[in-house]
């Protein structure tokens, strides 16, 4: 019998690709109307690829692209432009349409509702709160926290707090590779919600759905089983 169900944040509860990029792009545009002279398309180019060899939660993006233009001596300026820029930008951010009613359904029928995350506890947690939804959900575990990136024995600390069994457990989540794999080798059930930039990846979940609104559907096919 299912009773706990655990969710991934970005992509799955909220387009957190889209969001990613419309504030990356405020920013740079910010840093141009504050006086770097340089094309945007460079700057956005120069700015993934930095995002891509030292990761999303690498905090000097935007000192970085500076020093990739020589701009040392007016760095504060820009790295302040583009961080205000970016943040101002998360006051737009909205949960998936379906997102709220789904969870208060499926916490009316009695599961009980936690984060899975990969990242940053403090950025995960603001994102719950800008989305509305952090009241939502009975615990939230975050890689930094439990020392660990999501991978079985993540999943496995996380029974352990929550008292669970895998067969009594969901794991929903986006990705293949950090939602999906780890949690069934540990024996937890998977739906996969196709949605955002891993939305084309083969997966091997037990379930899938395209929409956020089928999961409470799901949840009663796996019931039945």
């Amino acid at each position: 019998m299912v009773r706990y169900l655990l969710f991934d944040i970005d992509d799955t509860l909220f387009p957190s690709s889209e969001f990613a990029h419309l504030a990356r792009s405020n920013a740079i545009n910010a840093m141009i109307a504050m006086g770097l002279d340089e094309k945007k398309e460079t700057l956005m180019h120069e700015l993934y690829d930095i995002i891509q060899k030292k990761g999303s939660n690498y905090q000097y993006h935007f000192n970085d692209l500076c020093n990739r233009f020589g701009k040392r001596k007016e760095k504060a300026k820009l790295i302040a432009a583009a961080v205000s820029a970016y943040h101002n930008t998360k006051s737009s951010i909205q949960p998936f349409p379906e997102v709220p009613i789904t969870l208060l359904q499926l916490r009316d029928k009695g599961y009980k509702l936690y984060i899975a995350t990969n990242g940053d506890a403090v950025k995960q947690w603001d994102k719950l709160i800008r989305l509305g939804i952090a009241l939502y959900f009975e615990d939230v575990f975050v890689s930094q926290e439990l020392k660990v990136e999501k991978s079985p024995l993540f999943f496995e600390k996380v029974l352990q707090k929550i008292k669970a069994k895998p067969e009594e457990c969901v794991m929903v989540g986006d990705r293949p590779d950090a939602d999906i794999n780890p949690a069934k080798k540990s024996d937890i059930i998977t739906v996969r919600v196709r949605k955002g930039k891993h939305s084309k990846l083969k997966s091997n979940a037990d379930y899938e759905i395209t929409r956020f609104s089928k999961l409470l559907n799901t949840i009663r096919k796996i019931e039945k089983k």
